[in-house]
């Protein structure tokens, strides 16, 4: 991992999830969906930029099927490279989307997030060091 002050950025609530990490921004919106909050605006955000995403880079769980296994990798989560610019810019409709329905959200970056379990050239999933 690179030692500048800011190599990694997340978004993620503000509380710990009940498996013990803090929820991200996608975790928190699709969860918003699930439970049928959003507006037809917002839903139309949503499912269009979750599907850019899923074209837009690699998932973690389909190169190893274990990265956010709770036993294996307690607490795994992600955090975007601040290098991928064109992933982070789209970050702010979901943002927009949360605090229209209250739901707090931070931003925090780090240079050593954590333990290293994947790696691409967007992003990182690791385990916390508190974990």
């Amino acid at each position: 991992m690179s030692g500048d002050a800011e190599s990694y950025v997340r978004f993620q609530s503000s509380t710990r999830h009940q498996r013990g990490h803090f929820t991200g921004v996608f975790g928190l919106v699709n969860g918003l969906a699930r439970e049928g909050k959003l507006t037809a605006e917002q839903e139309l955000f949503r499912r269009t930029n979750n599907d850019w995403y899923d074209n837009a880079y690699p998932d973690p769980s389909t190169v190893d099927p274990a990265v956010y296994d709770h036993q294996v990798n307690p607490c795994a989560v992600a955090w975007f490279k601040v290098t991928a610019t064109h992933l982070i810019e789209r970050v702010p409709g979901y943002l927009e989307i949360l605090e229209a329905h209250g739901v707090e959200c931070r931003t925090v970056r780090s240079s050593d997030p954590g333990r290293v379990v994947y790696e691409d050239e967007f992003q990182v999933v690791v385990v916390p060091h508190e974990a």
